[in-house]
This record gives C-alpha cells, structure tokens and sequence, in this order.
C-alpha cells in the first residue's frame, strides 16, 4: 500500500503505546483514523490530541476480548469514515508474573490470553470477512513479540505464551489469504528492536475488575520501562529502549513494502534467533536467552 490518503485505519488497544503512534503516523499521511481501546484517560487525552492536528478520527471504547465489542468498532469505522482498509490488532497487555509458573494466578493466565490471544481471534472474526468481502486492497496487521515468536524469554511465561500463540495464528493467517489469493496483506509487527518504551509494564491499570488481585502492580516489581532499566543496571547491564514512534514509522515502511515481517532486529538479536534455530536443528539443550 503505497498511498494512505483517505485510507481508514482501524487500531486497537490505539489509545497510547504503539498503537497512538501508529493513528498519528498514519493520519498525518492522509488516513481516517478509528481507535478502540479501553483506556478512559487515554482515549480522551488522544481525541483531543488528534483534533489539535485536524486528523478525522473517532476514538470508541472497545474491549478486544468482546467480540461483539469488535463488531460495534468495526460498525462505527464504516458508518462515520466511510469503510476499512487496514486493521491492527494491536491490543495486548503483560501480566506482570514473576517466579515459578505453577504458582501463578489462574486470573494472570486468563487475563493475558483473553487479551493477547483471544483479542486477536476476535479482531480476525470481526473485521476478516468485511475486508474479504469489500473485494479490494486491505492490511490485517497484528502486533506480535519476538519474546515466543522466535525465541524464548523465560522471565514472563504467560506473556511468552501468548505471543507465541498470536504469531502462529498470524502466520497461518497469511497462509490462508495467499492460498485464496484474497487481496488482504497480512503482516506481522513486531515492536523493537529494542524494549519499546510503552505502557506495557503498567497494564494493571486496564485490568478488569472480575480478574482484579490483591496485589497491586505486578509481582516482578517492574511497573515501567525505568523500573526494568534500574533492574537492569543492578546487574551492569544498560537497557536499550525504542520509542513507539520508532516502531509506527518501521512498520509503515514496511506496508509500503507489502511486507509480512515488521520486524527490526540488532546483531544480538539475530545471534539469538539463529542460536534458537541451530539448538533446533542439533537437538541441543536448550539454555535461556537473554534480554539484551
């Protein structure tokens, strides 16, 4: 896709993060902007910001694990901007688990994979046959993790988890659009290539009330990305981050590109992916990688 004017972009969990990069990379280049998110303050704090750049937009509560949540999205981005022509499901949280993964709560492993999996499940349900039966040039974009996609860090099981899922179904996701030679992209984006500076580590303040803990914040006790940096310096290490305007700006080069991997990597990366795949193909045991 070369040309966003006039293009609308659908892109959940879009009220901050990557996601609110993503609507203003988008709508600068000429695109209809139609958020959804649960964020209250978030969301109010992006409407205002994206009328101050005149970018036509809405900005609609939606809870990616309703489906019929999606569908209301999916409504609204038709009946006020006029159609869809790329989606992102972007939407995703971390659990905040720490220490030995049977111990875990059973509302940290629900709460992730309702968010992380099934939101993306739902996003496809919901918005893959309109863009099947709307017969022209569509993205489906879905915003994935290195961490369980191509390879395995072992600090947050149940985020791992989930990711590792969602590019699974990504990646068959592509396989079924080529083989019906249908004229949606799929792409698969992975945020990087280093720790994006989000509101990831902070989920806690979207978690819904049915999966609420007595515990406040996450058990790790990193609730932000300075939080993992001061960890990190503990052990002599000094995190690297990339801010989400980074991440919409690669991402967007890469649907120019009709590109399935957005994905950037360092050296370091790469050296893990190829570990990960040589401990594969020697049935090495294998060690765990880590955060670089």
């Amino acid at each position: 896709m070369k040309d966003f004017k006039n293009k609308v972009a659908v892109i959940t969990g879009g009220a901050s993060g990557v996601g609110r990069s993503l609507a203003f990379a988008l709508g600068r280049r000429g695109a209809k902007i139609a958020v959804g998110d649960v964020d209250a303050s978030a969301m109010q704090q992006l409407t205002s910001d994206l009328a101050a750049e005149n970018i036509p937009a809405i900005v609609e509560h939606c809870d990616v694990t309703s489906l019929d949540s999606l569908n209301a999205l999916a409504d609204a981005a038709t009946e006020k901007l006029g159609g869809l022509d790329l989606v992102f499901a972007n939407a995703g949280i971390g659990a905040g688990e720490t220490g030995a993964m049977w111990d875990y709560s059973e509302k940290d492993w629900q709460w992730c994979l309702n968010v992380n999996v099934w939101g993306v499940i739902n996003s496809i349900r919901a918005f893959m046959p309109r863009l099947v039966a709307a017969g022209k040039e569509a993205h489906f974009v879905v915003t994935g993790s290195g961490n369980g996609a191509y390879i395995i860090l072992p600090d947050a099981p149940i985020y791992t988890a989930s990711k590792a899922t969602v590019h699974a179904i990504t990646e068959n996701l592509h396989y079924q659009c080529q083989a019906g030679q249908l004229p949606v992209k799929v792409s698969a984006l992975f945020p990087g290539p280093h720790v994006v500076d989000t509101g990831l580590f902070n989920s806690g303040r979207v978690r819904p009330e049915a999966l609420q803990k007595d515990v406040q914040g996450n058990e790790s006790g990193i609730n932000s990305v300075d939080d993992m940096k001061k960890m990190a310096a503990e052990y002599g290490i000094e995190l690297q981050t990339t801010h989400p305007d980074e991440v919409a700006a690669m991402a967007i080069r890469g649907l120019e590109q009709d590109a399935f991997w957005l994905l950037e990597t360092t050296e370091d990366t790469d050296a893990k992916i190829r570990a990960r795949a040589e401990m594969i193909l020697n049935r090495t045991t294998p060690v765990p990688a880590m955060v670089g």
